[in-house]
């Protein structure tokens, strides 16, 4: 099969943009019947760099229609599968997308750009909810030919290629930019993925300046990552030949017989040594939408306080958040607890930080919440994490002896340093009424969401989470007001209130502006407030 790759020039005017758009539609006017596979870059209907939404948005007003028109025409007259990138009208915005139009002209599928580079959500403001969501490698099969995709910033997650190499795929189309890697990268990149998909990958992209050898680098590399054609910083068309039904196979280690590479791997991969993922992994903190629902020490009107059944029970219902509270034992170990004494949650006596935490495992933690618990022992920071790290929001309350006492250094670096063992400083925030141990999280891990607690004068809460650079607060009923939850929105702060089991008291908080209604019973105040 013939494969041909479009690489058009590139301009930062936004000016040349007509000219730039009628030189890629001249391309396809030039295809001819020789040709099988016939690839465009990413954005063609933005031929030239727009700075603005309004600007992107008008190019695509203007050239959209016309380039997809073109493009199923080029397929039809040519007898040839075209690809190429542009925006998609989709529900809540545009989307990055590939066509893939057949020989008949006739449109064969899209993908939708899995990796947004963060000026695509927050200037263009494309629609990026999809890619929260989990999905398959998208497959387009034409002609018996298996198609996989990557645009651009999709190129640097290795980790996809994995994925994408179960498919079985036979091709790889790239339509791309990324216009700040140098020719040598572009390649390495495309071998690798290639080599690791055993896939061809055909690869179009623009050239912004024919002698630089940063940007451009349409090409074709084979299963054995083979550069078949790299057409560099040249600006115009490059024809190859390929042979689709070439696989490359090795022997699956020494002596053994050959199999693909990824099939190699495979027999070994420990899926858990890598970062969090799969379908349950949820929105982080930042991006997470309000209102919300915490699990207040997990649905502990179901299960003990504090717990893996209490938390595992919210989780599993759709809680966006849960909270729990955290104290140090006396050797140093991390555990979740809420009071500083032992005889409400267990049937232990005596402080939880004048024992060390084998010495608490011989106490029992669920009998005291109903017979039917009898046994639970208490439950440590790092066996959350490693359950539930990334699938909900993590309310992290960091107990102190006394709203005004100094923290151990020592222990917050614990606690963060657990955090990052298990990938989840985008899913926690701290919450506390303690000024000096805010302040300690702000040095140790800026990064990492502070919510300021009510302390000693639950009136001055939002002044004091001003003071101390807090982005939430967490409101103590009922000493608060609407002054308040105005005063702190104004401020860009998030607003939670501790607490709420009644739905008709949830949704005067939900009127008032309440960001995070914090519950025990998860059950009945999620359904006020998911509506």
């Amino acid at each position: 099969m013939k494969v041909c790759i479009i690489q058009p020039k590139y301009s930062m005017d936004y000016s040349k943009s007509e000219e730039h758009f009628l030189k890629e539609l001249e391309y396809l006017k030039n295809c001819d019947e020789s040709m099988d596979i016939i690839v465009m870059p990413e954005s063609c209907d933005i031929p030239c760099f727009a700075e603005t939404k309004a600007e992107a948005e008008a190019s695509v007003e203007k050239f959209n229609e016309r380039l997809l028109k073109e493009a199923a025409e080029t397929a039809k007259r040519c007898n040839a599968i075209v690809f190429l990138n542009a925006r998609d009208k989709a529900e809540k915005g545009y989307r990055n997308t590939t066509f893939a139009f057949n020989r008949n002209g006739e449109l064969a599928g899209k993908y939708f750009k899995q990796h947004l580079v963060p000026s695509e959500v927050s200037v263009m403001e494309l629609d990026s909810d999809y890619t929260f969501e989990f999905s398959e490698p998208t497959v387009i099969e034409i002609e018996g030919i298996r198609f996989g995709f990557l645009v651009c910033y999709d190129f640097y997650f290795y980790e996809a290629f994995a994925n994408m190499a179960r498919m079985n795929l036979d091709v790889i189309i790239g339509c791309s930019h990324q216009r700040s890697d140098t020719h040598e990268a572009l390649q390495i990149m495309s071998q690798f993925l290639a080599y690791n998909t055993n896939a061809y990958v055909i690869r179009s992209s623009i050239s912004m300046n024919e002698n630089s050898n940063i940007c451009g680098a349409s090409m074709v590399v084979a299963p054995d990552g083979k550069v078949l054609a790299n057409m560099h910083g040249r600006v115009g068309m490059e024809t190859v030949d390929i042979d689709i039904g070439k696989k490359y196979y090795k022997p699956a280690g020494f002596g053994n017989p050959p199999s693909a590479h990824y099939e190699y791997i495979e027999t070994g991969r420990r899926p858990w040594k890598y970062r969090p993922a799969g379908s349950a992994i949820v929105k982080y903190d930042a991006l997470m939408g309000y209102p919300r629902v915490c699990a207040h020490r997990g649905f502990n009107t179901v299960a003990p306080e504090n717990s893996m059944p209490a938390f595992g029970a919210a989780i599993a219902m759709g809680a966006e958040e849960i909270e729990f509270d955290l104290w140090a034992t006396k050797d140093g170990e991390i555990v979740s607890i809420h009071d500083d004494t032992l005889e409400r949650v267990s049937d232990g006596c005596g402080k939880v930080y004048d024992y060390t935490y084998e010495e608490l495992l011989k106490f029992d933690f669920g009998v005291k919440h109903g017979e039917k618990f009898r046994g639970m022992k208490i439950l440590r920071f790092e066996e959350i994490l490693k359950k539930f790290s990334c699938h909900t929001i993590m309310n992290v309350h960091i107990k102190t002896l006394s709203n005004t006492c100094d923290y151990d250094r020592a222990t917050l670096e614990k606690i963060i340093s657990l955090i990052d063992k298990y990938d989840c400083r985008k899913y926690v925030y701290f919450m506390s009424g303690n000024d000096k141990l805010l302040q300690l999280a702000k040095e140790l891990a800026p990064d990492i969401c502070r919510c300021q607690g009510a302390g000693d004068d639950p009136w001055a809460i939002v002044d004091n989470a001003i003071k101390n650079d807090c982005k939430k607060v967490q409101l103590y009923k009922p000493y608060f007001n609407q002054e308040m939850i105005d005063k702190a929105h104004k401020n860009g702060i998030i607003c939670n209130v501790f607490w709420s089991d009644d739905e008709s008291e949830t949704k005067k908080f939900l009127d008032m502006g309440i960001d995070t209604i914090l519950t025990n019973d998860y059950n009945i105040i999620s359904q006020v407030v998911k509506k």
